[in-house]
C-alpha cells in the first residue's frame, strides 16, 4: 500500500485545526489510524460511480476525499475506503445514514493509513466542501507564505468577524467597522468609548449613510481605496475621527473593507502595519461570510418562523430559553406612495427595530418576511409589556410609516403562536383605520391586542364568514357588483348611512354630497337591488357585505 504525503507537509494545517475551524457537529470521526494531527493539502469529491481505467493512476496525497452519494453503512463503503486508502487520502467523509457504519469497515479503517469520517444527514455535501475549503485557505496559505494573521486571529472561528474586529481593534487601539463593497455594515467592534457621530450613524443603520457614500465617491476616496493594496487614511473633520480603511483582496476581487477610527485616542503608532496584516487575515473569514453566512442568517430566520408557528424543536436553533414567558411583536412598514424609495425608507425603519431588538436583552431575536418584521421579546419578572420600551425607538420617516401589533404574554413557548397570530391582528386593526385617512395623515402607530380588542374580535368574524358570503348571493351582493361594474357609490353611500346611524347630514358631511342626494341613492339601492334599511337583517347584511367588499378593495 503506498503511502502518499503531500510535499512540504508541514506546512499544511493538520485534519484537526481544519475540524476545529467548521461548523461544529459538521463532521464525526470515526477511525482516525494516524491520530487528527495528519496534514491535510487538499478537500477533492470522489464519486465511486465515475468510470476509470485500471491503468488510471489517480492519486490525492493528503487530501479529504468526500465520498458523494455512499452511506457508513453501505456495502460499498469499503471499497471506497480502499480507493481513498491507494489514492493516499488523509482522510475519506462517508454519509453517516440511521445505521452507523459496519463492524468490518471499522475494522478496516482501523487496519489502515486513512481516516475514516462521517458526514451527518442534515449536512449537505456543497455545505461540507464550501467550509473544508475555506479552512483551508485560511490555515495553509499564511503557513506557505511566511506570514501569519495577527495576534489572536488564529483561534477565531471562520466567519467569526465580530471576534476579528474586536482582536484588530485592540491592536490598532481604535473602533474597527467591517464593510462589504456596498458600504453595508458586517461587523464591528465593542465600543469602549462613546463613538462619534458618523460610526453612530453607520452602526444604528447598518450601513455607510447614503450620503456619505456619495461624499466619499466623489472626493475620489473609493477610487483610491479599491485602487490599492496599502492603508489609506481620511483626516478627521467636523464629523468624524481620522480614519484609516483598506480593501480586502481575493485575487482581484474586492471582498470588502476594514475600517479604523479613533477611539477617544489617538491611533497606534503601528496601526497601518497591523491593518496590512489584518486585511490578509480577514480573506478566509469574508470568503465565509459570503458563502455560508448569509445562508446561516436565513437558516436562523427560518428556524424563528417555525417556533413562531409552534415548533419549539426550533428553540435550540433559535437559542432561547424554553421555559420562559415571551411577548411577540409584529412591525409592519406602510407605505402612503406606492415607490420604490418609499419601500426602502420603510424598510430601513425596521432595520432599525431590529438592531434595537437584538442590543435590547438577551433572547430578544428577530425574524424578516416582507414587509414584516417578527420579534421575539423575553419578559422580565411581572413585566406585563416587555415590547413596548423597544417601540419608542420607532419614529415616522418620509414617505412611510411602521404599524406594530403586541401580543399578549405568555408562559412559555408553546404559546408563542397565539401571541403572534394576536399581534398580526392587531397590524391589520392599524392598517384598516390607516386606509380611513389620507395618506399625508399616516403615522407610526402601535397597539397591544387588549387596547384594540373589538375591532380585532370583528376581524376575526369577518375572515371566518367571507367564505360564506362568498357562496352566497341577495340584494347586497347584486349591489356591490353594481358598483363594481358601472362605478356607481350606492355601496358607499349605505356605508356611510349606516355609520352615521341614520344620521342623514353627518353621512353626507363625509361623503362631501348635499343629504339630498345621499336620500336620492339610498331610495335607488332599495329600488333597484331590494336594500332596504328599514328592515333589520338586511342592515345586518349590509354592514357585513361592504365591510368585505372594503376588504377585497
Amino acid at each position: 500500500m503506498p503511502a502518499h504525503e503531500p510535499d512540504r507537509h508541514d506546512a499544511w494545517p493538520s485534519l484537526e485545526q481544519l475540524l476545529g475551524l467548521i461548523a461544529p457537529g459538521m463532521l464525526d470521526v470515526v477511525v482516525a489510524p494516524r491520530g487528527t494531527g495528519v496534514p491535510v493539502a487538499d478537500v477533492v469529491l470522489h464519486d465511486p460511480d465515475e468510470e476509470r481505467d485500471d491503468d488510471d493512476a489517480w492519486a490525492a496525497p493528503g487530501a479529504i476525499l468526500l465520498a458523494i452519494g455512499v452511506e457508513v453503512a453501505s456495502p460499498d463503503a469499503i471499497d471506497v475506503l480502499r480507493d481513498a486508502e491507494r489514492a493516499g487520502a488523509a482522510a475519506v467523509v462517508l454519509r453517516r445514514g440511521g445505521r452507523g457504519p459496519r463492524t468490518a469497515l471499522v475494522e478496516a479503517a482501523g487496519r489502515g493509513r486513512t481516516a475514516l469520517l462521517t458526514r451527518r444527514p442534515e449536512q449537505r455535501w456543497t455545505k461540507v466542501l464550501g467550509q473544508l475549503r475555506t479552512a483551508l485557505v485560511h490555515s495553509a496559505p499564511a503557513r506557505c507564505a511566511g506570514t501569519d494573521g495577527p495576534a489572536g486571529t488564529d483561534g477565531l472561528r471562520l466567519g467569526d468577524l465580530s471576534g476579528l474586529a474586536n482582536t484588530v481593534a485592540d491592536l490598532v487601539g481604535g473602533a474597527i467597522t467591517i464593510e462589504d463593497p456596498q458600504s453595508r455594515v458586517l461587523a464591528y467592534s465593542r465600543m469602549d468609548h462613546e463613538p462619534d457621530p458618523m460610526r453612530r450613524l453607520t452602526i444604528l443603520g447598518q450601513e455607510v449613510p447614503r450620503w456619505r457614500v456619495v461624499e466619499l465617491r466623489e472626493s475620489g476616496f473609493f477610487q483610491a481605496l479599491w485602487g490599492t493594496d496599502d492603508v489609506v487614511r481620511r483626516p478627521a473633520d467636523e464629523r468624524s475621527a481620522e480614519r484609516l480603511a483598506i480593501a480586502v483582496r481575493h485575487g482581484s476581487e474586492v471582498l470588502g473593507s476594514i475600517w479604523a477610527a479613533a477611539d477617544g485616542r489617538p491611533l497606534a503608532e503601528d496601526a497601518v502595519a497591523a491593518l496590512r496584516t489584518a486585511a490578509r487575515a480577514a480573506v478566509p473569514h469574508l470568503l465565509h461570510h459570503r458563502t455560508w453566512g448569509r445562508a446561516a442568517a436565513g437558516a436562523r430566520e427560518e428556524a424563528v418562523h417555525a417556533l413562531l408557528k409552534g415548533s419549539v424543536r426550533a428553540a435550540h436553533d433559535v437559542g432561547v430559553a424554553p421555559g420562559r414567558p415571551y411577548a411577540v411583536l409584529v412591525a409592519e412598514a406602510h407605505d402612503s406612495q406606492d415607490s420604490g424609495a418609499a419601500f426602502a425608507a420603510g424598510q430601513r425603519v425596521l432595520d432599525v427595530l431590529a438592531l434595537r431588538a437584538a442590543a435590547y436583552r438577551p433572547g430578544c431575536v428577530t425574524a424578516r418576511s416582507g414587509r414584516r418584521l417578527y420579534v421575539l421579546v423575553p419578559a422580565g419578572d411581572g413585566e406585563a409589556d416587555p415590547a413596548r420600551a423597544l417601540l419608542a425607538t420607532v419614529r415616522s420617516v418620509p414617505r412611510s410609516a411602521v404599524f406594530a401589533g403586541v401580543g399578549p404574554v405568555v408562559a412559555d413557548l408553546s404559546g408563542l403562536p397565539a401571541s403572534r397570530e394576536a399581534a398580526e391582528l392587531v397590524v391589520r386593526v392599524l392598517q384598516e383605520r390607516a386606509a380611513t385617512l389620507p395618506a399625508a395623515e399616516v403615522v407610526s402607530a402601535v397597539a397591544g391586542y387588549a387596547e384594540v380588542g373589538a375591532d380585532a374580535a370583528l376581524l376575526r368574524l369577518l375572515d371566518g364568514v367571507e367564505p360564506l358570503w362568498e357562496s352566497l348571493s341577495g340584494p347586497v351582493h347584486a349591489m356591490v357588483e353594481h358598483d363594481r361594474v358601472h362605478g356607481s357609490q350606492y355601496g358607499d353611500s349605505v356605508a356611510a348611512h349606516l355609520d352615521a346611524f341614520g344620521d342623514t347630514g353627518r353621512a353626507a358631511q363625509r361623503l362631501n354630497v348635499h343629504p339630498n342626494t345621499l336620500r336620492y341613492r339610498l331610495r335607488r339601492a332599495r329600488d333597484l337591488f331590494g336594500v332596504d334599511l328599514a328592515d333589520p337583517a338586511v342592515r345586518l347584511l349590509a354592514d357585513i357585505g361592504l365591510r368585505l367588499a372594503r376588504r377585497a378593495g
